[in-house]
């Protein structure tokens, strides 16, 4: 009878340590996809993919519809273009110098402003973590979602809390946090995998490529012209000369 018990309790130990195993193994399995579909989810895009509300030629179009107004039914606006990188700190004090009289303007039906992003600063030292382009692929994800006045949300919020030039901007996990903060929701696995840096790039490199050579910002552009005072008063003055053109 001892014998028997003594096998017996064997035979339990096998089944409770084999069970043990089994429950470690399908642990180490289950924990081993997740790490996986995790890196999965956040593996950064490396394809060109075009947003969603962008145009063919790397633009992005702030008309009078998108800024929520209804011009004069005979306005012909005239077409500003903007090159610009958001942490390029001059970019900022563009934006916070002429981006009230832009948008008045567009609102007015006076003009259509056309953001074009130019990154560049991560190749010349501009960001240590790549912020130059993560940030405008972020904006890019807004864009994509939900629209051009979800875009400039994101763009005013980017030079609003623009990072000193030469420092790390914020993660991508804190730019999809900020996004979201917006109102702006469903863009974290966008945000997370750069999905539109290979865009941004290529629009960097088509714009200084083409007979432009755009090689900094802001660079800005009325009625295909260069502006080189982008001024409220400069910029009210090529208006002036494109409309009378």
């Amino acid at each position: 009878m001892r014998k028997e018990r003594e096998k017996a309790d064997r035979k339990q130990r096998n089944l409770i340590t084999v069970g043990i195993v089994v429950v470690v193994i399908a642990l180490i399995a289950v924990g081993g996809y997740g790490i996986n579909a995790a890196s999965k989810a956040n593996e950064k895009e490396d394809k060109v993919v075009q947003p969603a509300n962008a145009t063919k030629d790397f633009g992005i179009v702030y008309d009078a519809a998108a800024a929520g107004a209804t011009p004069p039914a005979d306005a012909k606006p005239v077409s500003v273009e903007v090159y610009e990188d958001f942490q390029c700190p001059i970019c900022r004090s563009f934006e916070e110098q002429s981006g009230d009289f832009l948008r008045q303007q567009v609102a007015s039906g006076a003009v259509t402003v056309t953001y074009r992003p130019f990154s560049f600063l991560d190749d010349t030292g501009g960001s240590p973590n790549d912020y130059s382009k993560r940030s405008t692929s972020a904006a890019l994800c807004a864009l994509d979602k939900g629209g051009v006045a979800d875009y400039i949300k994101v763009h005013d919020y980017l030079y609003a809390n623009q990072p000193d030039e030469g420092t790390p901007g914020p993660e991508n996990a804190a730019l999809a946090k900020a996004i979201d903060g917006l109102g702006i929701s469903g863009v974290d696995s966008c945000v997370k995998t750069e999905k539109f840096v290979p865009w941004v790039k290529k629009a960097r490199t088509t714009a200084s490529d083409s007979d432009r050579k755009v090689d900094s910002t802001p660079t800005v552009y009325v009625g295909g012209k260069a502006v080189e005072n982008p001024s409220p008063q400069g910029l009210q003055a090529a208006i002036d000369a494109a409309k009378a053109a």
